[in-house]
């Protein structure tokens, strides 16, 4: 089956970014002039999928109302013969892309909150994207249009991978795998934050999934795991034993927008290549750096 639906957990308190996200969802902080989740968003729609889930919690109000029509702003933008601005606003979500929601009551972990979008998903492949993973391909198909066509060839699950330090391996999902081609490996073993001596390799899971309707199923049966959290790695391992799953080096740059660190670089990147303030924000950046 065609994948058309895109899952977005979004439920988290974003706690690292306080006291900014006290009242605001992480997902909607800018980048540039951009909120986080639009990017996801963007690449989802990028890879033809058509519908986007969104998985939410108590104060996450923001996001759903980024994603409605704004029918004031757009009078007024008509109005003042704003054209470019109003056609910007009137493609948030982009043109023929649909938007669902529904709650996790609480916050158990990620394997839950993709167990909680099952009555939206049905019983077909659907991906998910951790919104504060922001991975540009500058010229290239994003990172989920990759992984479509992964599966498109392959007919099975599928996730994103990148190399970490060894001494990072206790943050991510990290597998093992027997080699398909270049970037494509099947995946024999995965654990989640394993401790450094314990991983069986340094190739971590990222922010992006592309998932058979199996892994439903199985999440209601994950106990609890890591964290205390029903983990959606726990889940994957039990696919493994039924179907084959992919990990693949996507092409293109993560930026771990859940630190505040990889944050700033996605900005200053994204600043010197945004055509209103490029220019003019690399010439400050120079003056910087001669003082």
């Amino acid at each position: 089956m065609k994948v058309r639906k895109a899952v977005f957990p979004v439920a988290g308190l974003g706690t690292r970014f306080l006291p900014a996200t006290k009242a605001s969802p992480k997902e909607m902080l800018p980048v540039v002039d951009k909120p986080l989740i639009q990017y996801g968003v963007e690449e989802a729609a990028e890879a033809g999928l058509d519908l986007m889930v969104f998985v939410t919690g108590r104060n996450k109000r923001n996001i759903p109302d980024h994603f409605d029509k704004a029918f004031e702003l757009e009078v007024e933008l008509e109005r003042r013969g704003k054209t470019r601005l109003l056609e910007m606003v009137r493609n948030i979500p982009p043109q023929g892309v649909g938007c669902a929601y529904t709650r996790q009551p609480e916050a158990l972990g990620l394997g839950h909150a993709v167990l909680c979008a099952r009555p939206l998903v049905g019983d077909e492949p659907f991906a998910v994207l951790l919104a504060d993973d922001l991975i540009a391909n500058n010229g290239g198909p994003g990172c989920l249009a990759q992984m479509v066509d992964v599966f498109e060839r392959h007919r099975g699950s599928v996730l994103a991978v990148q190399e970490v330090p060894r001494e990072a391996t206790a943050s991510y999902g990290i597998v093992a795998v027997e080699p398909v081609d270049e970037r494509l490996g099947r995946i024999t073993h995965i654990v989640e934050k394993p401790r450094p001596e314990e991983a069986p390799s340094t190739l971590a899971v990222v922010g992006r999934y592309l998932l058979t309707p199996r892994i439903f199923p199985l999440l209601e049966t994950t106990p609890r795991g890591a964290g205390g959290e029903i983990q959606l790695t726990d889940a994957i391992a039990e696919l493994l034993k039924e179907e084959p799953v992919y990990a693949y080096r996507f092409e293109g740059k993560r930026y771990d927008c859940g630190s505040k660190l990889g944050y700033l670089e996605a900005t200053v990147d994204h600043a010197l290549q945004h055509p209103e303030v490029a220019e003019g924000f690399r010439a400050y950046l120079r003056r910087l750096a001669l003082e």
